[in-house]
């Protein structure tokens, strides 16, 4: 991992079938251009303190990587598919909404998993495990999936502007790609300020869904309801749409490789021991920030469902008609300045840690290290192409269909990041004695059964339809 690793990791490695370190760039190179551009703090370089310490002492270095990765699981595409569903269906998809993360915990578990077992990432380690054409392969649809995921951050901080400054969506969408300048400054003040912005903004997403729910005042009980499975979604096209969008917005393929990276910035300690206290730690910290993201994320539908389902606007699919309705609807006027702040947070946020996952995905599938900004821009670029298109020729009206596109995209390419995760880590001879319990391995199973059950189901039901 690092110069000058013992001869014995050397062996262990061989033994487990991982490419020998000499073979990778060294892995405290490798974060410092990935995570921080040559700020102070890069691979294991974010102290631990010791065996003797408190308990909350530890844990609070562990802080921060679970709220990089929660934020994926609240981005805009997530605000598409919940507002979407809750018009629609009511809260009659809030079970959905628990469903998928108590999956992405169990996911993002295994990542964690993997990278404090291995010390590698997870397209490091597909990397070192498969033939070079299969992890080429997963290398392509990786980047699909996290080109789907930039469109929707494009889309959204694009609409956020325009709801608070009145500009037109095309110029907001021109605007995004100047983002590449912010991610660089954060970069430069050190990995552990990075996270702290990362968590300030979600405070504030947090604080704006707390106001509106408040003001929306929305039926608990049925939403107590929404929370019980419901047959109906095997009967209805379209609920099993937004269905699938809300999987495919909750369990992204880009946190997986990310998670897997950024619990590697703590310096966590080489020895079994040390290894199960980072794990413990590193899981903990990631549930806590996912709880957040549900909860969240169960605002946005509750908010919608609330607000426009109960007073007969069913076809709420547009995040600009979205913010235009809330004013009417619950009598305030600070409602969708709430609404437009927390969409914009939403989108910075999630520029940031796609940014991340990016150059984490690059270096580890083709060892190939380019500058930060470089990679940003192509994938920016990649991304601003669709949605000014759609932007110019269509106007704001044709974004929502474009991000729930995107959503349902994301789900189609889970199968591709989570089959690889769980066979991993359910592999003896590459984690040792980290390897995947039975019952987690069964669960992660599970929760891939699930996903990929649903992309077929929908697939098939749109060829026959």
């Amino acid at each position: 991992m690092m110069e000058g690793v013992s001869a014995s990791d050397a062996e262990l490695a061989a033994r487990q079938g991982w490419r020998k370190k000499s073979d990778q760039a060294p892995l405290s190179d490798v974060y410092r251009t990935i995570l921080v551009a040559g700020a102070p703090e890069a691979h294991g370089e974010t102290a631990v303190s010791g065996a003797g310490s408190g308990l909350l002492r530890r844990f609070g270095a562990f802080l921060g990587p679970g709220y990089l990765v929660a934020v994926g699981y609240m981005d805009p595409g997530n605000w598409a598919t919940a507002i979407a569903g809750g018009s629609k269906f009511g809260y009659a998809l809030l079970w959905v909404a628990v469903l998928s993360s108590l999956m992405a915990m169990v996911l993002q578990s295994l990542c964690a998993r993997l990278a404090i077992a291995s010390g590698r990432d997870l397209a490091q380690a597909c990397r070192d495990a498969y033939p070079r054409w299969m992890a080429l392969t997963l290398w392509l649809f990786a980047e699909i999936a996290i080109i789907a995921t930039d469109l929707a951050e494009v889309l959204g901080t694009a609409i956020g502007i325009q709801l608070l400054f009145g500009l037109p969506l095309q110029i907001g969408i021109l605007i995004t790609a100047l983002d590449v300048f912010l991610v660089l400054a954060l970069q430069r003040l050190g990995f552990r300020r990075l996270e702290a912005f990362i968590i300030v903004m979600l405070a504030i997403i947090a604080v704006c869904f707390g106001a509106q729910i408040m003001l929306a005042q929305p039926d608990w009980a049925a939403a107590a309801g929404g929370l019980v499975p419901t047959g109906e979604i095997w009967r209805n096209r379209e609920m099993l749409y937004l269905a699938l969008g809300i999987v495919g917005a909750t369990v992204m393929p880009h946190n997986l490789y990310l998670h897997s990276a950024i619990v590697q910035t703590r310096a966590y300690g080489s020895s079994a021991a040390e290894k199960r206290d980072a794990l413990r730690f590193a899981t903990l910290d990631s549930n806590i920030a996912l709880t957040l993201a549900f909860l969240i994320n169960a605002a946005l539908l509750v908010l919608a469902a609330a607000s426009y389902n109960r007073n007969g606007h069913t076809e709420v699919a547009e995040l600009a008609d979205a913010h235009a309705l809330l004013a009417p609807l619950l009598g305030s006027n600070i409602a969708p300045t709430l609404f437009g702040i927390a969409l914009l947070c939403c989108g910075l946020n999630s520029t940031v840690t796609a940014t991340l996952a990016g150059q984490a995905v690059m270096e580890g599938f083709l060892n190939w290290r380019i500058a930060p900004w470089i990679r940003r821009l192509a994938t920016r670029s990649l991304a601003i192409a669709p949605a000014a298109v759609i932007a110019f020729t269509y106007g704001s009206g044709a974004t929502g269909p474009l991000l729930l596109g995107s959503q349902v995209v994301l789900a189609f390419q889970l199968p591709f990041a989570v089959v690889p995760l769980v066979h991993l880590t359910a592999n003896r001879t590459k984690m040792g004695s980290l390897v995947a319990p039975l019952w987690l391995t069964a669960l992660s199973v599970a929760a891939s059964a699930i996903i990929i059950g649903l992309g077929f189901l929908y697939l098939s039901d749109s060829l026959t339809h």
